[in-house]
């Protein structure tokens, strides 16, 4: 049986990222439970923009009369679903089912309120092990993927072809640089992306610096400098503008549609986006920085079950979670959400049966990693704050990109000391 009772107090903050245009209003409801078998079950997301009678909703009342049950459903945006979540915990009012930002999972999961993947009896057999790992802790798994996202970077076909660049070519940070300077030679801009000082700043930082052979556990390594070094230089020489400092996902997407840039980095919620441009758009994985690929972080939400005091509830639970993570239910998120990359094989195979195009999406997912992995947790934010503090430290020429990360692990240790 599991223990209904919570290990860590509930007043903890995370630092979580809503990778995509959250809006409209939560729909309403109280998160009371009824029978076990039969009655109503409780589901919150972070789908606000998804009301009542979407395609979205109409999917989860559909698991959920498959289940033999009604869902209550309720939405809020990223950040309100887990301050809510934790408040609920405390109150013994938590629902049946919670959609989580993956970085939050671990946060959840370390105050107890979280069940495990094998105490519900969930089979995450065939989930790719590199996404699963978002949502573990000391070795446990606390929900499945629904889908993920990651980053890339597209480009403007129009620009490389005038200035002579192949984007096949672009293998490695030299390469990449290289392609910039021929750009910005030839009269256009090179690469725009996000370095604000926020969870969206050290997203986007994080395929470099892992691309560099950093860890997280050591913000000051060679391989971190060498990564932000990269960024600085390319801010120094005129390949990326100064408003990268400031710029947001949207902001330095809206950069890239001017039709100025060569390049941009941006994530899977843009494809349709880019389709939709008068000038020709590529995406290509984001190289490492001698050859391969850079693992992105991964953004998507976990399917999560928290602790019920009245067990009996959790075998209706467990079919609503299978309903939802069929591969053809992780097909249906995927094309729900503009694009989700389904985390398994076969779901995987079956989206790209519909939308070809998405294979570098694909192959972008399954090199990525998730930002509490490496058994991080809830340091995660703690380090992730002093990460985007070191890269607006040196874009902004205020520190060097040595001195900066410096300074970040110093602080970083002291954030995590006795955690």
């Amino acid at each position: 049986m599991l223990s209904t009772k919570l290990r860590k107090p509930l007043a903890i903050a995370v630092t979580v990222v809503a990778l995509g245009a959250l809006a409209g209003c939560s729909s309403s409801g109280d998160t009371g439970s009824t029978d076990a078998a039969g009655g109503t079950y409780t589901w919150w997301d972070p789908y606000p923009q998804h009301e009542e009678g979407s395609d979205w909703a109409k999917r989860v009342q559909a698991c959920g009369t498959d289940a033999g049950v009604t869902i209550q459903r309720t939405a809020y945006d990223t950040t309100s679903l887990t301050n809510q979540a934790l408040l609920a915990a405390q109150e013994g009012t938590s629902p049946d089912v919670i959609l989580l930002d993956n970085p939050a999972v671990s946060t959840l999961a370390d105050t107890g309120m979280l069940t495990t993947t094998d105490e519900l009896g969930l089979d995450t057999s065939k989930v790719d092990a590199n996404l699963l790992a978002a949502g573990e802790l000391d070795g446990k798994d606390y929900g499945v993927p629904v889908g993920a996202n990651t980053l890339a970077l597209y480009y403007n076909a129009d620009i490389l072809a005038a200035a002579g660049v192949d984007p096949a070519s672009i293998t490695s940070w030299a390469t990449l640089t290289d392609a910039l300077s021929k750009v910005t030679a030839a009269g256009k801009k090179g690469i725009t992306f996000a370095g604000i000082n926020t969870e969206e700043g050290s997203f986007q930082f994080l395929p470099w610096f892992w691309g560099a052979g950093a860890d997280l556990t050591k913000l000051d390594s060679p391989e971190a400098v060498s990564a932000l070094t990269l960024w600085t230089d390319w801010v120094n020489k005129g390949y990326a503008p100064q408003s990268v400092i400031g710029n947001s996902q949207n902001t330095s997407w809206e950069e890239f549609l001017t039709g100025d840039f060569a390049f941009s980095e941006n994530g899977t919620w843009q494809v349709d986006s880019a389709a939709k441009q008068s000038f020709k758009t590529g995406v290509i994985q984001l190289p490492a920085v001698d050859s391969g690929v850079a693992p992105a972080p991964t953004g998507g939400e976990f399917i999560t079950a928290p602790v019920q005091k009245d067990t009996a509830r959790y075998e209706t639970t467990k079919k609503i979670i299978d309903c939802m993570t069929t591969p053809e239910g992780f097909v249906e998120t995927a094309n729900t959400f503009a694009y989700y990359i389904p985390p398994t094989s076969d779901g995987q195979d079956q989206l790209l049966e519909q939308h070809p195009d998405l294979k570098t999406w694909v192959s972008a997912v399954k090199a990525a990693k998730g930002r509490t992995s490496d058994n991080l947790g809830t340091n995660y934010p703690l380090i992730s704050e002093q990460l985007w503090t070191a890269v607006q430290s040196a874009l902004s020429g205020a520190s060097s990109p040595q001195d900066a990360l410096a300074a970040a692990q110093k602080a970083a240790a002291s954030a995590t000391a006795g955690k």
